[in-house]
C-alpha cells in the first residue's frame, strides 16, 4: 500500500528556514517523479518543486535559487529545504508522485498528473 507523510512544517519569521521531508512507503521513490505542492487559502494548488528519476530538479520562478529539492533514496524520502522563506511562501504544502515512473515531463507541475498524495503540512511565515 502507498503512502506518502510529510513532516518538518511549522511557523517561522521572514527570511527564515525550514526543511520539509516525505517519508514513503509501499514502493521505491527513486524510479519516479516527485513533486512538491502548496495550496494557499482562497487558491488553487500549484506545483512547487519536482525531481525525476535522473536527478533533474525543477522549480517555479518564485521560489528559484530559495527551495532546493531532493531525493534520499536510501532512506525513501523526499526533502524540500526551504530558505529565505516569505509571508506569500505560507501555505499548506504536499508530496506527490507522478503516476508514471521516469523524468518529471513538461507538465510537472499539474495535480492531475499524480496519484499519489501526501495529507499535507502546514507551513506558516510571518513578516
Amino acid at each position: 500500500q502507498v503512502a506518502l507523510v510529510e513532516s518538518g512544517g511549522g511557523s517561522v519569521e521572514a527570511g527564515g528556514s525550514l526543511r520539509l521531508s516525505c517519508a514513503a512507503s509501499g514502493y521505491r521513490i527513486r524510479p519516479y517523479c516527485m513533486a512538491w505542492f502548496r495550496q494557499a487559502p482562497g487558491k488553487e494548488r500549484e506545483g512547487v518543486a519536482s525531481v525525476g528519476s535522473d536527478g533533474t530538479t525543477l522549480y517555479i520562478d518564485s521560489v528559484q535559487g530559495r527551495f532546493t529539492v531532493s531525493k534520499d533514496n536510501d532512506k525513501n524520502t523526499l526533502i524540500l529545504q526551504m530558505n529565505s522563506l516569505k509571508p506569500e511562501d505560507t501555505a499548506m504544502y504536499y508530496c506527490a508522485r507522478q503516476a508514471r515512473p521516469g523524468i518529471c515531463g513538461f507538465s510537472w507541475f499539474r495535480a492531475v498528473n499524480h496519484d499519489y498524495w501526501g495529507q499535507g503540512i502546514q507551513v506558516t511565515v510571518s513578516s
